[in-house]
């Protein structure tokens, strides 16, 4: 698949090569290489919301902050795809985890007086929705755990019992959940997204930003993990966490749960995981 109208007016050359990238549920993804050696990173795909990558544009711009994590820039972004730099195959520096670690804690520390954002966007292709709330439980109840019992392939897929499960834990957060202020989120924070920039630093890539509570970020980046605790140990550092806060994270995990089974016609693996961690908390 190789379009020239990807490269309109970037001044990059012509499409020469369109190699497919892995990674990403809603897009197919290429390392675009130029008839003048640059190469760009396309994501494309059919039958998407409009709005998806322009709302994809403004969480990594959102994300850019001094001291923070390398985002690679937008070129060009349309309702059908998006241009990227090109963070390329780098290795990771050899302080590449205490790096990811400070940089974290430092976009946590970018604060708001309420949850939410100023606009919905997407986790996945469902709608993340961000209304502005006082209250972090019932935002995270409300907005990251019910909403996707309206959704037909958890309907289908949760048991009913499961389902009352998580309306009885959703209901109980403020006893399960220390209180936490509202932080800027990644917001799909798993270790795909994680990844070295040419110069070897940590960067971030295919956000679903929020203001949210700064464990929800950690529950998806140490579940998924493959991590080192020289990470956490940084991170700690700059942004204490509460105690207990790893036991929470399967709890907190239980959003990024939802989100794939909504997505997915039949994933077992993931209902019965979360048939364990409701039985757990409930």
């Amino acid at each position: 698949m190789l379009t020239s109208a990807w490269l309109d007016g970037l001044s990059l050359g012509d499409p020469v090569a369109a190699d497919p990238l892995e990674g990403g549920y809603a897009s197919k993804t290429f390392r675009v290489r130029t008839s003048e050696g640059r190469s760009v990173v396309v994501k494309t795909q059919d039958n998407l919301p409009p709005d998806l990558y322009a709302l994809e544009a403004d969480g990594l711009d959102a994300l850019r902050s001094p001291g923070g994590f390398a985002v690679p820039e937008v070129l060009r972004v349309t309702p059908h795809f998006i241009v990227l730099t090109d963070l390329g195959t780098s290795q990771p520096s050899p302080t590449y985890w205490e790096d990811a670690g400070r940089a974290l804690a430092l976009q946590h520390l970018r604060t708001a007086d309420r949850f939410g954002y100023d606009r919905d966007n997407y986790l996945g292709v469902l709608p993340q929705r961000n209304p502005w709330t006082t209250d972090g439980h019932a935002f995270f109840a409300e907005h990251r755990l019910l909403r996707y019992l309206e959704e037909p392939n958890c309907h289908r897929q949760l048991p009913e019992e499961d389902r009352r499960r998580l309306e009885r834990v959703a209901g109980r957060l403020p006893q399960l959940i220390p209180p936490q202020g509202p932080a800027l989120l990644h917001g799909d924070l798993w270790h795909g997204n994680l990844l070295p920039a040419p110069t070897g630093a940590p960067a971030l890539i295919d956000p679903a930003v929020y203001y949210g509570w700064p464990e929800a970020d950690l529950s998806t980046l140490l579940i998924y993990g493959r991590l080192s605790d020289e990470l956490f140990t940084a991170y700690e550092e700059i942004h204490p966490l509460t105690p207990g806060w790893r036991e929470r994270l399967p709890l907190l995990h239980l959003r990024e749960l939802l989100s794939i089974t909504a997505h997915t016609p039949d994933v077992p693996d993931t209902v019965s995981e979360i048939h364990t961690i409701l039985k757990s908390f409930d």
